[in-house]
């Protein structure tokens, strides 16, 4: 499986454009880099049928998130608020900062 590249961490804003909850805007809670797919909070939310065990006393329906594939999610800017693809910029130390590419704004310090 060929990996893409992940231009998006931990806790970014993101809206989805595809799929059941299209529209929907959630914090990223985890990345998975090899199979390209992201767990979005309140997203892509499915019914998991459990048994009663040690952990939960009492089994029956859980609702939990599933994950969403990464080309289905776009990054959302925090100055213009709308969903942007995002550059790369070089800063005077030599670090790198993603910037939105609608308003110049750096995404992360």
């Amino acid at each position: 499986m060929q990996q893409l590249k992940c231009h998006l961490k931990k806790d970014d804003k993101v809206k989805v454009l595809t799929g059941k909850d299209r529209g929907k805007i959630g914090k990223i809670l985890k990345v998975d880099r090899k199979k390209s797919r992201l767990l979005i909070e309140n997203v892509n939310i499915v019914k998991k049928h459990t048994r009663p065990n040690a952990q939960t006393k009492q089994g029956g329906i859980i609702e939990t998130e599933a994950s969403i594939h990464m080309a289905n999610v776009m990054l959302m800017c925090s100055k213009c608020i709308k969903p942007t693809r995002i550059k790369r910029k070089r800063l005077e130390d030599g670090k790198h900062v993603r910037v939105c590419s609608k308003c110049e704004e750096i995404i992360d310090a």
